[in-house]
């Protein structure tokens, strides 16, 4: 991936960055990066008191340092807040994490050198994977997380070997990777802002929709095996929603008429899947367009104002902006999933489906799926100590920093929430095969996407209906889940 302007690497991009995809810096923008390096360090040869860079940082920046002292705080910078440790970021999110950074490191205000910049693509062409904490990161955005990430630069720091922590230096060598040496701005400049939050939450985001995506089929598959009206999926549903509207065109798409309802209203749960998909959709537009401004905003903290020839002190690093977002999204999955769960209750109801209570072979003998529901029930109750939102008035350095937005800390609670939901829609999925299984006319009028996306499923568990441990099922599903089932049916691509 050639890189000739910051705005290249979006959300897209950094997902493409994860994914494996290296990155080439264009000569124009290095170029760029060196005279904006130049202009700004004729202002702090003239005399300029700069935070983080001339001083101490936080509590301390009341302390001046002296020349010496000023030559190696970019790498202290980097030692004393490396406080973590595991469980680590998967690889994935770390080449994220590293693609977000360069995109604040090529931008106008953070004043680095061009061999920083090379140097993070450089680790992302090799695949170093900085051993980078996934919790523990504390506040004032995600200097915990970042120091870690680039604590090699400050001759400390681990890497990711073969799935362990291990001194990066040793690593490096090996690897013939000669490290630049940080000149004044470039510690702080790797410090500043959240792009660790920035990252995960792009991720997650694309993880969700996914997901979304999914439980659209798997609700789909539910309302018809189970016969229930599609009154409430009519398009008169959705006047003055598109996302409600698009929705419920997909699922329609999906299941067809149903000329002989079993009731005359189906359980609520059954009724609401277009409102509560709606709502993931509406969250997630809303958490991309936080992702592009943090991608695309001031995070430095000094900032280089190229235009006024000065350095100032901003708000880049609190994060509320991802954070509300994150857990906008995650209080619309654990609903989805607390829905979802419902529903699975009632398809092991006979008196909603019609079929063997608990879904069994032989109700008595066997116990169906009813553990298979108390799953689903677990993994929900998970999600729910985290309702609290993401931001506290919480004093740290000393008061310097009185109220914290744990962004980093909302896109880890959004992405345990995902896992929950997942996991509900590889159990509501088992439901759906476990019913076609006992009573195989059910999916008789299923639209051909729909059959397909049900046959591929039906491939990696067995087709008896008899009961077994279902654990080994449901992990296969949520592996076929995450390696992105159903996402090329025509009903739901969008």
């Amino acid at each position: 991936m050639i890189v000739a302007s910051p705005h290249d690497l979006d959300a897209a991009a950094v997902r493409r960055i994860a994914d494996g995809a290296a990155v080439e810096l264009a000569d124009d923008l290095l170029a760029a990066l060196a005279e904006r390096r130049t202009a700004m360090l004729g202002v702090l040869a003239a005399g300029a008191r700069v935070y983080g860079v001339t001083t101490g940082a936080g509590a301390q920046s009341v302390v001046d340092l002296d020349p010496d002292a000023q030559a190696r705080q970019s790498t202290a910078l980097l030692l004393a807040r490396a406080v973590g440790g595991a469980p680590y970021l998967a690889e994935r999110e770390v080449r994220a994490l590293l693609a977000c950074r360069l995109r604040t490191l090529l931008g106008p205000d953070s004043g680095v050198g061009p061999d920083l910049a090379q140097w993070v693509a450089t680790l992302l062409r090799e695949r170093v994977v900085p051993a980078v904490p996934r919790a523990g990161s504390g506040s004032a955005g995600d200097i915990v997380p970042l120091a870690h990430a680039f604590g090699h630069l400050g001759a400390a720091g681990e890497v990711l070997d073969g799935g362990h922590a291990v001194p990066s230096a040793a690593v490096l060598e090996a690897r013939g990777l000669v490290p630049p040496a940080l000149g004044a701005k470039e510690g702080i400049a790797l410090l500043g802002g959240v792009p660790v939050a920035t990252a995960l939450v792009t991720l997650a985001g694309e993880r969700a929709r996914r997901i979304a995506r999914q439980e659209l089929l798997v609700a789909a598959g539910q309302v018809l095996v189970a016969g229930v009206s599609r009154d409430p999926y009519a398009a008169l549903v959705a006047r003055a929603d598109p996302e409600l509207a698009e929705v419920l065109a997909g699922l329609r798409a999906l299941v067809g008429p149903e000329p002989a309802p079993r009731s005359l209203q189906a359980p609520v749960s059954f009724r609401v899947v277009g409102p509560v998909l709606a709502h993931v959709r509406r969250s997630l537009d809303g958490l991309d367009a936080a992702v592009d401004r943090a991608l695309d905003g001031v995070t430095d903290s000094p900032a280089y104002d190229e235009e006024h020839g000065v350095l100032l002190g901003t708000p880049g690093f609190h994060g509320l902006d991802l954070a509300a977002a994150a857990d906008g999204v995650r209080a619309a999955a654990v609903h989805a999933a607390s829905v979802a769960t419902a529903r699975l209750h009632r398809l092991l109801d006979p008196r909603t489906t019609g079929l063997p209570a608990q879904l069994a072979l032989d109700p008595g003998p066997h116990a169906g799926l009813v553990a298979v529901h108390k799953r689903a029930v677990g993994a929900v109750h998970t999600c729910l100590p985290v309702a609290a939102t993401s931001v506290a008035t919480v004093e740290t350095s000393g008061g310097q920093e009185d109220v914290q937005s744990f962004a980093t800390e909302a896109a880890e609670s959004l992405r345990r929430a995902l896992d929950a939901w997942e996991e509900v829609v590889a159990c509501g999925l088992l439901a759906v095969l476990q019913a076609a299984a006992l009573d195989p006319a059910r999916v008789q009028a299923a639209s051909d996407p729909l059959r397909v996306a049900l046959s591929g499923a039906r491939e990696v568990v067995p087709a008896s209906a008899a009961d077994r441990p279902w654990g080994p099922d449901v992990e296969r599903l949520r592996q076929l889940l995450d390696a992105g089932w159903g996402n090329d049916t025509e009903a739901i691509a969008s």
